[in-house]
């Protein structure tokens, strides 16, 4: 009787995708690299609190020097930082660096974990974060991975003190020595062990650093030397670090590829002490296990293998995969023999797709889809059988020769099958700080594995072996050549507003916008609007035909807006046809370095009612790292341009607009900024009001913008219900038109805003105070400065964050500061 094993596109477990959605093989030095790796038994996970916190450099050299297999555990998905490469915040800059981790790791080899924490922003120190954080639910999450992966070594990036430099930096590092004690613990979170058995790492260790005036190395702790040239790689690892830590695009993390030797020191925290090395006293190898015949064949293939022809190695490795076949340790055995698969079909130079030339598919809908298969081996690969979903072909056919096979079938998409998303955002978070999760055998994973699959059945040599491909869309373009990627799953319809939010006048009626994408042919639809329980108005006879957008204005009377009493209120809109009701719109984000992301988002938007006034009429907005202010400020009735080089350095154009906004971060992202500098004052000068939002002290292309010298500092107030102090009461940004009180402040998101001046010249009012919980008052959270005719501000309040989000308070502050010239 023959066994079967699924081999899934994953190095190990939980490991990173192959070549987009193709089974493809690995070179001939990756595959050396993993027999290497098949060798040594120890594993590693190193812990930290984001995207970009891992040290690159070590992970290169753990998996390509001493070839363990590695595992990143990042606690969040970077939802709460900076986006640089555009306006996407939240849980979608989350998903763009969950897989820009996924890329990084392509290079450096690293397999990558993640809890259900949400990134909620900055935050000063562990109080602080666990305020937010649930940390029972953290620690379970951590504890889940360590008995899946069963590290020996567990290394933290940071400390849990204040030298981490973030709260949730030294939050990682208080889970990391729970989660160490409790995984070996059965009474600790006793459910997951239907899955799992319990783990105990044999020590834990903080990777000491150098980061700024923070120093917290010491010549007595434990050192490795890392950095080393590897000629397989062709560089060292300092140098593929570099190019894998570049790979975090939105954050603006390139990284110089350094050569050349680094010392790496790493403290205890608990466990075994480690004196010479950072695998004291764990077995190795297969010999330190008592098995010391499978070294012994290992390294017969190694010695033997050949970089020009992997097949040669087929025989040898069909013998040590029966004989790691036959281990009674289950997790190793399950290990091992998923690692070995992977380096047998690669050997065999194996290549499998299953494609069409649809991007997206719905669900009942039939489409025609092509396998292309292929062996390089000399010795054939046996095509025994494919099963295509919805039926199965026995083939028996030979793959050799190095020639391509094509079948060609009609392939049902299963009626049930749901939307493709990724599998923490398909439900509401359970709160603001935790993702839900419905499946928590899905917790640790980067992202779910693709659930519609060709399967098919190969022998190679005696044995069979069970490959799973996925469903692929594939496409030639101009500039990339052959671009391949998941089949995207979608809904019979979608839809979403136009606009994040509207601005209803006091006895008006208020026209909103739908998007309406529809999949399939929609006929007598309607369409509901509704805030909270009670519907505004509902509109009916709609016909929607196949595979079209249709951009649909409805008007809410004024009689059924006077009906709502509150100045804030989330609108959502309710799609029913004759079967179903569809509440969710479809968000595409795509970017070079990246496959087409998709996710699902209810159809909502903000409605803002009430005493908010402004005066501006005509803005210029110049892009910084992208927000979605000036869609905000074309909603409430503004002409919003989008200035070019040309604009700017024309004092007849700037001369028209009432007030001239910049984007976040336009110091750090705009180096032409400089150039610009003259034309922004002359404008001021001449009556111009020109208002900055936020930027950092990193990699700025001008230290000197104001019309007044002053200094950013590092400082922010993070906790968004931080009391405001008025420091002029009377002034008129804070009064005209209108009137600002502590009321403005409430409702706020995520901070009240970062990088605050700390030094000013003179000549700058500070209007407002705040500051954290026992923390000394901020006074830099927005300057103003009179300059000849006109009104410069500065203001690192978060309103790229507010205004999105419907902040009533936060719109009539930022309308104050437009107005400042009328």
């Amino acid at each position: 009787m023959f066994k079967k094993l699924t081999l899934v596109m994953l190095m190990g477990f939980w490991g990173f995708y192959g070549a987009a959605q193709q089974l493809r093989p690995s070179k001939s030095s990756e595959i050396y690299r993993d027999l290497k790796t098949l060798k040594h038994l120890p594993k590693v996970l190193y812990l930290a609190a984001h995207p970009d916190d891992e040290n690159t450099g070590l992970l290169s050299w753990l998996i390509n020097n001493q070839n363990v297999e590695t595992g990143y555990l990042s606690l969040t998905r970077g939802d709460g930082g900076q986006n640089l490469l555009g306006a996407e915040q939240g849980a979608a800059l989350g998903l763009i660096r969950t897989h820009e981790l996924l890329e990084a790791r392509k290079l450096d080899g690293a397999q990558q974990f993640f809890t259900r924490a949400i990134d909620f922003g900055f935050s000063k120190n562990t109080t602080d974060t666990f305020k937010q954080w649930d940390a029972d639910s953290i620690t379970a999450d951590v504890v889940w991975v360590i008995r899946k992966f069963r590290p020996d070594v567990i290394i933290c990036r940071f400390p849990p003190t204040a030298a981490a430099g973030h709260g949730q930096h030294a939050a990682s590092a208080v889970v990391a020595e729970k989660a160490f004690a409790a995984a070996a613990d059965k009474n600790k979170f006793p459910g997951q062990l239907k899955y799992v058995e319990v783990w105990q790492p044999k020590r834990l260790l903080w990777n000491t650093f150098r980061f700024g005036s923070v120093n917290t190395i010491s010549e007595n702790q434990l050192k490795v030397n890392v950095g080393q040239y590897d000629a397989q790689l062709g560089m060292g690892y300092g140098e593929l670090a570099g190019l894998s830590r570049s790979l975090h695009k939105s954050q603006g993390a390139g990284t110089q590829s350094v050569a050349g030797l680094r010392t790496e020191y790493f403290s205890h925290v608990a466990g075994t002490p480690a004196k010479e090395s950072l695998f004291d006293k764990i077995p190795l190898n297969w010999s330190d296990k008592g098995i010391g015949d499978v070294d012994d064949l290992i390294d017969i293939i190694l010695l033997s293998f050949d970089y020009n022809h992997p097949d040669k190695s087929l025989h040898g490795l069909l013998m040590l995969r029966k004989k790691i076949s036959e281990l009674q340790d289950k997790n190793l055995r399950d290990d091992k023999l998923a690692a070995i698969d992977h380096i047998i079909l690669s050997c065999t130079g194996f290549m499998g797709e299953v494609v069409t030339s649809q991007a997206e598919a719905v669900a009942g809908n039939s489409y025609n889809f092509r396998l292309n298969v292929i062996s390089r081996s000399a010795d054939p690969v046996i095509l025994e059988q494919v099963n295509w979903i919805n039926q199965t072909d026995v083939i028996n056919k030979r793959i050799a020769g190095d020639s391509l096979i094509t079948l060609e079938r009609k392939i049902q998409i299963p009626s049930g099958a749901a939307p493709t998303e990724p599998y923490w955002l398909s439900a509401p978070a359970k709160n603001a700080a935790t993702f839900s999760v419905a499946n928590d055998t899905l917790v640790g994973m980067p992202e779910r594995l693709p659930e519609l699959n060709v399967a098919l059945i190969l022998k190679i040599g005696s044995e069979r072996f069970t490959v799973q491909l996925p469903l692929s869309f594939k496409k030639l373009d101009p500039v990339k050549g052959d671009v391949v990627e998941q089949l995207r799953i979608i809904p019979a319809m979608d839809l979403s507003f136009t606009e994040p939010v509207y601005f209803a006048k006091e006895k008006e009626g208020l026209t909103v916008s739908l998007r309406l994408k529809a999949n399939k042919n929609i006929n007598y639809g309607k369409v509901s609007f509704r805030i909270g329980n009670a519907v505004i108005k509902t509109f009916t006879g709609i016909n929607l035909a196949e595979n079209t957008v249709t951009i649909k204005d409805f008007l809410l009377p004024a009689e059924d807006l006077a009906k709502i009493k509150t100045s804030q209120n989330k609108v959502e809109a309710i799609f029913s046809s004759e079967t179903n009701e569809f509440i969710k719109g479809q968000v595409l984000i795509q970017y070079p370095h990246l496959p087409s992301l998709q996710y699902f988002v209810p159809a909502t938007t903000w409605l803002l009612k009430g005493d908010v006034k402004v005066l501006a009429k005509r803005i210029g907005y110049i892009q910084g790292a992208g927000d979605l202010i000036p869609e905000f400020l074309r909603q409430a009735g503004l002409q919003v341009d989008v200035l070019s080089e040309a604009d700017i350095l024309s004092p007849a154009k700037l001369a028209g607009y009432d007030a001239i906004v910049t984007g976040v971060r336009v110091i750090n992202t705009e180096k032409r900024i400089k150039n610009w500098q003259a034309a922004l004052n002359a404008y001021v000068e001449n009556g111009g009001t020109l208002v900055m939002q936020y930027n950092t002290t990193q990699d700025m292309a001008l230290q000197n913008f104001g019309v007044y010298p002053f200094n950013i500092g590092g400082k922010r107030v993070t906790e968004e219900q931080a009391a405001v102090k008025f420091l002029i009461t009377d002034h008129k940004l804070l009064n005209y038109p209108n009137k600002i009180t502590a009321d403005d402040f409430k409702g706020w998101v995520q901070e009240r805003g970062a990088y605050f001046p700390d030094q000013w010249d003179s000549r700058y009012e500070a209007l407002f105070e705040m500051n954290d919980t026992g923390e000394e008052p901020l006074k830099g959270s927005t300057l103003y400065a009179k300059y000849g005719k006109g009104n410069f501000i500065y203001s690192p309040l978060a309103f790229f964050r507010q205004l999105p989000a419907g902040n009533i308070g936060a719109a009539r502050l930022f309308f104050n500061l437009i107005s400042a010239g009328k």
